[in-house]
């Protein structure tokens, strides 16, 4: 029997990890479905595969360092985005455990990165004159290389304090008397506490977990959008100045908020595979071989729904579905095809002076996104 068992090797998990082991002589074990980071390989190499293959476990989304091992190694500290955690503790507690959370990375290989700040920022100004808002916030940028290290060195550290069991799907979790059972394929594991940590891909089951635990849960906002690829000249004189920006557009329509997230200067656009489902992120280095001569980013319409409406992921999940229908995966437009209102097919797309860094179907978003969303990202 475990005094502690944790469901999800992503940050959430990594971290309550490290706080247990460091600090207590308690016996814990982690579940994660995904492998450990050193056997976390995508097939996509860019020559052979090109697109996704539909692993039964992605191995981008899944594994130790959760959907963000090989992401951009941002880290925000603020509240104004990212979370609700001071809504519990207090703005100040939670920007004191932000600011915990980067000693460590610092800590364990992110010595030597920037840490980038909107505070005292020209482009304040800017953006208000232009109906926009730049959102308050401290951001440090490992990169995606060194945010590997820092993942590499604290799984060094815990694996010798803490029992992993990597390709192991918890099927369920219920309470006897006061202990907890972890069913897996194979056995069931038991604890005095437990702690559920499983990100975005897991969202579904733990609905369901929480469902048979009588726990109650609420429809979170959810954010749709597109993910936007421009030279790196253009957004230079932001990134340059801030490196991540979080800029929110209030649409004269639908009084929608549209916001820009995560931004990744000279990076690469790649997919992800969530619950089969093929979607988009960003990576960006901070070693200079790597440096794409294109920006990327995120633009969103936030949308939170009320009763009797309470599946927001569902939703998103949806239009996703539709997308990967369409295109066999993911669907790129000309920003100009898309205000024409016409696809975007490959002679149009070879003619873009912008050059996309992923392989993608040419096509149109417009038969895949709802109108009011389209019309938020156009203007």
């Amino acid at each position: 029997m475990y005094d502690v068992i944790i469901v999800g090797a992503g940050p959430g998990g990594i971290f309550t990890a490290y706080e247990l082991a460091t600090k207590s002589n308690l016996k814990i074990a982690v579940f994660e479905k995904g492998k450990e980071l050193s056997k976390r390989k995508c097939p996509i190499d860019g020559k052979n595969i090109k697109t996704c293959i539909n692993c039964p476990i992605c191995s981008i989304m899944n594994g130790f360092g959760g959907a963000g091992a090989f992401s951009d190694g941002k880290y925000n500290i603020t509240n104004n985005f990212g979370g609700t955690l001071y809504e519990y503790i207090g703005r100040e507690k939670a920007i004191d455990l932000m600011n915990y959370v980067d000693e460590i990375n610092l800590k364990y290989g992110g010595k030597g990165t920037k840490k980038y700040s909107t505070s005292g920022s020209s482009l304040k100004k800017i953006c208000m004159q232009n109906k926009l808002q730049l959102l308050d916030a401290e951001v440090r940028h490992l990169g995606t290389d060194k945010n590997y290290i820092v993942l590499e060195n604290l799984y060094d550290l815990l694996k010798e304090k803490v029992d992993f069991y990597f390709d192991t799907d918890v099927i369920k979790i219920e309470t006897e008397k006061d202990l907890y059972k972890v069913y897996t394929k194979d056995k069931t594991y038991t604890a005095k506490k437990c702690i559920v940590s499983v990100g975005r891909s897991g969202s579904k089951w733990m609905e369901e977990v929480c469902k048979s635990l009588d726990i109650k849960t609420r429809s979170n906002r959810v954010d749709i959008g597109v993910r936007v690829e421009i030279p790196a000249e253009i957004f230079s004189h932001i990134t340059d100045e801030l490196y991540e920006s979080k800029i929110v557009y209030r649409t004269e329509k639908f009084e929608d908020n549209v916001r820009t997230f995560c931004m990744c200067p000279k990076g690469v656009v790649v997919t992800e595979n969530t619950n089969g489902i093929i979607t988009v992120n960003g990576h960006s280095f901070d070693e200079e071989s790597k440096k794409t001569e294109n920006t990327n980013f995120a633009l969103l319409v936030s949308k939170r729904f009320s009763e009797p409406f309470k599946d927001s992921t569902e939703y998103a999940e949806s239009i996703a579905k539709l997308s990967n229908m369409l295109g066999g995966g993911v669907i790129v437009q000309r920003f100009g095809d898309l205000e024409r209102g016409r696809r975007t097919n490959e002679k149009r797309l070879k003619s873009s002076t912008t050059r996309p860094t992923l392989a993608a179907t040419p096509g149109d978003l417009s038969l895949a996104l709802p109108k009011r969303i389209l019309d938020g990202v156009i203007e």
